[in-house]
């Protein structure tokens, strides 16, 4: 039997944003103390897992967060990776409430050049794909971004990518409804077939 792969997909932590707007990929965005604490907290979570590879995305919050999870792991050298990025919106900069009015829904009438979540699966599966062939048969850790999370969530439990599926996350363990700041959610892949939907385990340090 194959040994299993396990990915960690850690959401950043919590961001330092007083005038309340959706950051996305903006840049200069940090942690806030508390989330440099939910940081922290996922480090330590992970501090009795045998983790072979670090990686995050290029922004500066997800950057933040892996270097306190790398305190535990001080052996790993932190990877950046594209894929892992924020979804590209055409919200960003703007306030937040007007996304919260739409229940997240950040893709509903938006055209090119803006994502879709089929394209943000795709990021994420290659991702996937990349990390199994690099470290089969070891842990991962990827620090990213909710709905990255969210969309490879739905994959592996076989549910439609749609804003609907996205705002309705209670049924998949999401207790608050979406991946909360400094969160963990493994993957777990038990063989070698590209074809394998992963067990699902989220957990909140």
């Amino acid at each position: 039997m194959t040994t299993p792969t396990t990915l960690y997909l850690v959401r950043h932590g919590h961001v330092h944003n007083p005038q309340r707007i959706l950051y996305g990929r903006l840049p200069r965005f940090r942690l806030s103390p508390r989330g440099l604490e939910e940081a922290r907290s996922a480090g330590r979570f992970l501090n009795g897992a045998p983790v072979v590879a670090l990686y995050c995305s290029p922004l500066l919050r997800t950057r933040q967060t892996a270097k306190e999870i790398r305190a535990f792991h001080s052996h790993l050298p932190l990877r950046q990776s594209p894929h892992l990025l924020e979804v590209l919106n055409a919200f960003e900069g703007r306030p937040s409430a007007e996304v919260d009015a739409r229940h997240g829904d950040v893709y509903s009438g938006v055209g090119p050049p803006y994502e879709q979540p089929p394209d943000v699966l795709a990021r994420a599966l290659r991702f996937f794909q990349k990390a199994r062939e690099r470290h089969g048969g070891e842990n991962v850790v990827a620090v990213t971004h909710g709905d990255v999370i969210v969309f490879a969530m739905l994959w592996a439990r076989g549910l439609a990518l749609t804003p609907w599926n996205k705002a309705n996350l209670h049924a998949l363990g999401f207790t608050g409804g979406y991946p909360a700041t400094g969160s963990l959610t493994a993957f777990t892949f038990r063989t070698d077939s590209p074809r394998e939907l992963p067990e699902v385990h989220y957990f909140r340090p």
